[in-house]
C-alpha cells in the first residue's frame, strides 16, 4: 500500500481567520443548503472528490449518509456561480468538555472551478461559518476550535490555501492507505 502524508491544521480563535484577498464574483454566491438530501450531498462529494481519491463514504447506505447529515452542527455550504454548483464545504461539529469543535470535513471545488481564485473565498466563508455555527444550533456550546486534515493526495493548492487562511499545522504523519478509484459510479466508461 502507498504511503500518504496526512497534515492536520487548526484554529483556536476566530481572530485567526485571514480573509482571502479576492472577493466573491458578482455572479456567484455561497449558500447554506437547508435540509440537504443524501443524493445532493453524494453528488457534491463525487463531483469534487472523484479526482482526489475521496472514497470513504461511497460504501455508505442512503440511511447512513442521511444520519451524518442530520447530526446537530452538520452543515453543507455550496458555492454557486451562474446558477451551478462550483464547490462546497461540509462542516461537522463534535461537542467536547471544552466546547464545540468544528471539523471542515469536506472542502473542495469542482475540477472546472479550480485555478480561478474561488478556493480562498470559499474557505474564508467556511471558516467564518464554522466559528459561528453555535449561533445557528442552539444546542451547541461555543466553538473553541476549527480544524481539518488534508493529505498528499489532495490538490496542490489545498495546503497553501489552508495556511493562507490562518490555519496552523499541529500534526503530520505518514499513513499506509489503500487508494480507491473514487470515480467509480460517477461516469460510465466510454465504449471502446
Amino acid at each position: 500500500m502507498p504511503q500518504v502524508t496526512v497534515t492536520y491544521l487548526q484554529q483556536l480563535n476566530s481572530s485567526e481567520v485571514i480573509a482571502s484577498a479576492k472577493s466573491l464574483p458578482q455572479d456567484a454566491r455561497i449558500e447554506l443548503v437547508q435540509q440537504i438530501t443524501p443524493e445532493y450531498s453524494r453528488f457534491l462529494y463525487q463531483s469534487v472528490g472523484s479526482e482526489l481519491n475521496w472514497a470513504d463514504r461511497l460504501g455508505l447506505t442512503r440511511e447512513q449518509w442521511n444520519d451524518i447529515l442530520r447530526r446537530a452542527g452538520s452543515e453543507t455550504w455550496v458555492l454557486y456561480q451562474h446558477g451551478a454548483p462550483q464547490g462546497y464545504v461540509e462542516l461537522v461539529t463534535e461537542v467536547t468538555e471544552n466546547g464545540s469543535e468544528v471539523e471542515i470535513f469536506y472542502f473542495g471545488l469542482f475540477p472546472e472551478a479550480t485555478g480561478r481564485g474561488l478556493g480562498g473565498v470559499l474557505l474564508t466563508e467556511a471558516l467564518q461559518q464554522a466559528w459561528s455555527i453555535d449561533s445557528r444550533w442552539q444546542e451547541l456550546p461555543k466553538v473553541n476550535r476549527v480544524w481539518l486534515h488534508t493529505c498528499s493526495l489532495d490538490g496542490p493548492a489545498a495546503l497553501p490555501n489552508y495556511e493562507a487562511r490562518g490555519l496552523k499545522i499541529y500534526r503530520s504523519e505518514l499513513e499506509q492507505t489503500e487508494v480507491k478509484d473514487a470515480s467509480i459510479g460517477l461516469w460510465p466508461a466510454a465504449a471502446g
